[in-house]
């Protein structure tokens, strides 16, 4: 039986990037992860570790990825921090969605008075990834009826 539990939020990270950009089901496939920095190390308010953002290109290199704050085509939607215990989603459309899903999936949520507005989605283990990655898909979601 395995007893370690990751609680590194790097590491968390790491493993939300390779869920939502492995996963090809649920509209997963429309995600991208971009502008990635590789050498983030996680800090006491959170670095900024990279952007979940629309891949409606069909292919298109994802290094010229749009660095936007509207949610559409090739925009981004999210950014993931690090902290050094968790990883934290900051969801810049869908924020109502992003919400009511993370808390249904029992994750700890909460809204952030910035202009835009936004809803952070904590992610406090490597356990918990999954149910981030079902937030991004119930997000997709609405974007997608908009």
């Amino acid at each position: 039986m395995v007893e370690d539990r990751i609680t590194d939020g790097k590491r968390i990270a790491q493993l939300l990037s390779s869920e939502l950009d492995g996963r090809e089901d649920g509209g997963l496939e429309r995600v991208a992860v971009t502008n990635a920095d590789r050498d983030v190390e996680p800090t006491t308010d959170g670095a900024r570790a990279y952007d979940v953002s629309l891949d409606d290109s069909s292919g298109d290199d994802d290094s010229d990825a749009d660095d936007g704050d509207d949610a559409g085509a090739g925009d981004r939607f999210a950014q993931v921090f690090v902290q050094e215990d968790r990883a934290r989603l900051e969801f810049t459309a869908g924020q109502d969605v992003a919400a009511e899903a993370g808390s249904e999936l029992e994750l700890r949520v909460r809204p952030k008075a910035t202009q835009p507005p936004r809803t952070l989605v904590f992610v406090e283990s490597g356990a918990e990834v999954k149910r981030a990655t079902d937030v991004v898909q119930a997000v997709l979601d609405e974007l997608g009826d908009e």
